[in-house]
């Protein structure tokens, strides 16, 4: 199994950074969760259409609509440019090796997946701003990532306690475990990934059901489940207070399940665990055709 750094390069992160508290966070809790990196900070960006004060300067100095065009594409470039420095600044402050890339925005969940496929990157990370209710139904980009990305997503929650953040430097890393061959892909991943960490095997069982979700080997501790059997939320409250009460720095989920009855389920549990564990959730997608 290949480790975080062979003989030939350090492991390659796409880090997407947007400026905002949640991307700043991120970079130095996952810089604490997996150092020694390479990243490529990435920022996509719009020109800056909706701003009527900058549209008003630009609009004085354009003789013709096409010049004013131009002129608000330099701008954007431009501070697009100046965004991501300053993310690639903080990436090093904390620790990891950076370079910076910009790319025009036309659909940031989908581009993201897009970049680190095709340019080989080994994980992708992302802050997200925990989005609730309506917004968190008709999702986030991170959400997007999970759902669409062949490269694992780690997600970073915002805003973390002092503890979570604590956690982050030297806990132990929880494997979401159902048996499947999407589990052991995770289990593969998170091996590779978190080279220093305790990893610990977790399926979370209910008494009411006939089969366990969760594999038979001695290696996986059982956590029960309090709620409704087949509950995505019940399932990732479960995961997210034992990572709570053991100090866990972040917790792993595959993408699928290990069966059709059982697909839907552990599916919606990895979007459920992003969005109730207040940890950082490392999504591995399972093996597709390309």
């Amino acid at each position: 199994m290949p480790t975080r750094e062979t003989a030939s390069r350090p492991l390659r992160i796409l880090f997407g950074y947007d400026a905002s508290r949640s991307a700043m966070d991120a970079a130095e809790t996952a810089a604490r969760l997996i150092p020694g990196a390479s990243a490529t900070v990435v920022h996509l960006w719009d020109p800056p259409f909706a701003s009527p004060e900058l549209r008003q300067r630009l609009a004085d100095r354009a003789q013709t609509v096409d010049r004013l065009v131009d002129l608000i594409e330099q701008e954007g470039r431009a501070e697009a440019e100046r965004v991501a420095g300053q993310g690639a600044t903080l990436v090093r402050a904390a620790g990891w090796d950076a370079e910076q890339l910009v790319e025009r925005s036309f659909n940031e969940g989908y581009q993201l997946a897009r970049l680190a496929e095709q340019s080989g990157f080994d994980l992708v990370v992302l802050g997200s701003r925990g989005l609730s209710g309506a917004r968190a139904v008709l999702g986030s980009t991170s959400d997007i990532m999970v759902h669409v990305s062949r490269v694992p997503v780690l997600v970073i929650p915002f805003p973390l306690t002092t503890s979570e953040r604590a956690a982050a430097a030297s806990g132990p890393v929880l494997i979401a475990f159902d048996g499947s061959p999407a589990a052991e892909l995770a289990a593969e991943a998170a091996a590779r990934l978190f080279t220093d960490r305790t990893l610990v095997r977790v399926t979370v069982e209910s008494s009411n059901e006939s089969e366990t979700i969760g594999g038979n080997d001695q290696e996986t501790v059982r956590i029960p489940l309090h709620g409704r059997p087949g509950s995505a939320r019940a399932v990732a409250v479960a995961l997210g207070e034992y990572a709570s009460e053991h100090g866990a720095a972040a917790i792993v989920v595959g993408s699928r399940g290990r069966s059709a009855s059982r697909e839907l389920l552990l599916g919606s549990v990895a979007k459920a665990v992003l969005h109730h564990a207040h940890r950082p959730v490392l999504v591995v997608p399972a093996a597709r055709p390309a």
